[in-house]
C-alpha cells in the first residue's frame, strides 16, 4: 500500500474505529463524542501495532480516545507558544532557533499531542509565506538554525518542503535545519516510498546539514518499516534523532525505556531529548508520570546502555525553556538546571524544589528559587 492509500484508508471516525475494533454501540457513541472534540487519525500500518484483544495496550493507549480527554484542567499552551509568536506561524523563544509551524496536518493525531488545540483542527497559527520566515531570519543574526515543525512538518506536500529547503538552505548563516516529524513511527512508507522525497533531501543536504527529529516512545514501534524509512534518511546523509516523550501506561518503566533507547542506537537514531509529558487539556490526567517517579525511570533506563543511549537529558519544556531535571538529592530536593533558556538571566541556572510524589511540573514563577 502506498503511503497516500494509507492516509485514505486512515480510521477516522467512531464506526471505522467500531468496525476495527469491535466496538458495542454504546462504546461508539462515547468514542463518537471525543472525536468531535479532539480529531482522530491512524494510519493502518499503525493499527497493525497495537495488540487489540489487550484494553491497556500501550501503542493502543497512544493513538486510540480515550474519555480521560475530557478531564478538565491543564492549560492548550503549556510552553508559552503564544508569548513567543512573532509572526503568523513563525515562533522565536530561544534566541539561536525559529521555530515554523508549516502544517496542522499529521499521519496519526497522537493522544498525548502538546498542540491538540491546532491538529487537525485550526490552521489560524500556521505560516502561509515562506518569504517571511526567510526575511525574519535574515534579519536576526543570533538565529543559527530552524526547526519546521507542524501538525508533522514531512506530510507537506514535496513541492512546499522544496520551497523550505531551497529559501533556507541558502542563508550562510545556519548551521542546520531540523524537520519535526514523526512520520518514522506513524508512515514510514512516505519517506521509504518516495523517491522525489528522497532525492530532495539528499540534494540539500549536500549544501545544509539537515535533521529529522522524530518521536518513537515505545520499543514495539521500532519495526522493520521504520528501520527501512530511518535507514532511506540516513544513507542520503540525513541525521536523525528521537525525542521520547515519558508516557504513562506507555514507556514508564526502566526496562522498557531502556529498551527503546537500545534500539534506537542500534538503528542509527540518537536519543537526546525525554521529555515530561505536558499538562496539556485532555492529556495530563492520562498519560502524565510524577517528576520523581520519572528520574528513578530515567536512571533505571540509561543504567541499561552502552553509550549514546547514556547521553540522554530527562528535560520539561517549560515557559521559560528547557529545563533539564536532574537529580533527587540525599535532603529529598529535587535538582533541575535550565538546559536552555528563554531570558540570558536564567542561563545555566540551578535550581531546588520540593516536590511531592504527585508533582508532575512546576508551576509559578520560578525565579529566585
Amino acid at each position: 500500500m502506498s503511503w497516500q492509500e494509507e492516509l485514505r484508508n486512515g480510521i477516522r471516525t467512531a464506526d471505522q474505529l467500531a468496525q476495527a475494533l469491535g466496538l458495542t454501540p454504546e462504546e461508539t457513541a462515547r468514542y463518537a463524542e471525543i472525536i468531535q472534540r479532539f480529531p482522530l487519525l491512524i494510519t493502518p500500518y499503525y493499527l497493525s501495532l497495537v495488540d487489540k484483544s489487550d484494553p491497556h495496550d500501550p501503542i493502543g493507549r497512544m493513538c486510540i480516545p480515550s474519555p480521560d480527554e475530557f478531564d478538565p484542567g491543564g492549560s492548550f499552551d503549556t510552553s508559552g507558544e503564544a508569548d513567543n509568536t512573532k509572526l503568523e506561524g513563525v515562533q522565536h523563544k530561544y534566541a539561536q532557533t525559529v521555530l515554523l509551524l508549516s502544517t496542522n496536518q499529521c499521519a496519526m493525531y497522537c493522544r498525548h499531542c502538546f498542540r491538540k488545540r491546532l491538529v487537525g483542527l485550526s490552521d489560524e497559527e500556521l505560516n502561509r509565506r515562506v518569504d517571511e520566515v526567510v526575511e525574519y531570519v535574515k534579519t536576526h543574526e543570533t538565529v543559527t538554525n530552524v526547526l519546521v515543525s507542524g501538525g508533522d512538518a514531512l506530510l507537506n506536500p514535496n513541492h512546499i518542503l522544496e520551497r523550505y529547503l531551497r529559501e533556507l538552505t541558502a542563508i550562510d548563516r545556519l548551521d542546520f535545519i531540523r524537520f519535526g516529524s514523526r512520520l518514522p513511527v506513524t508512515l514510514p512508507e512516505r519517506i521509504s516510498g518516495d523517491p522525489e522525497f528522497l532525492d530532495l533531501f539528499a540534494e540539500y543536504g549536500k549544501k545544509k546539514a539537515l535533521c529529522v527529529v522524530t518521536q518513537f516512545n515505545h520499543p514495539r514501534e521500532l519495526t522493520e518499516e521504520a528501520r527501512k524509512a530511518v535507514r532511506a534518511l540516513l544513507e542520503r546523509g540525513i541525521q536523525v534523532r528521537n525525542q521520547t516523550v515519558l508516557l504513562r501506561g506507555v514507556n514508564d518503566s526502566g526496562e522498557v525505556l531502556g529498551s527503546l533507547l537500545s534500539g534506537l542506537t542500534r538503528m542509527g537514531v540518537v536519543p537526546y531529548y525525554i521529555f515530561q509529558c505536558r499538562p496539556v487539556t485532555g492529556v495530563h490526567s492520562r498519560f502524565q508520570v510524577p517528576l520523581n517517579r520519572g528520574i528513578e525511570i530515567i536512571d533505571g533506563a540509561k543504567s541499561r546502555q552502552n553509550g549514546f543511549g547514556k547521553a540522554v537529558r530527562y528535560a520539561m519544556s517549560h515557559p521559560l525553556g528547557k529545563i533539564e531535571i536532574v537529580c533527587r538529592l540525599p535532603d529529598g530536593g529535587t535538582l533541575f538546571k535550565f538546559h536552555q533558556s528563554k531570558h540570558t538571566s536564567d542561563s545555566a541556572r540551578v535550581f531546588i524544589r520540593q516536590l511531592s510524589g504527585g508533582d508532575t511540573w512546576l508551576d509559578g514563577d520560578l525565579q529566585g528559587i
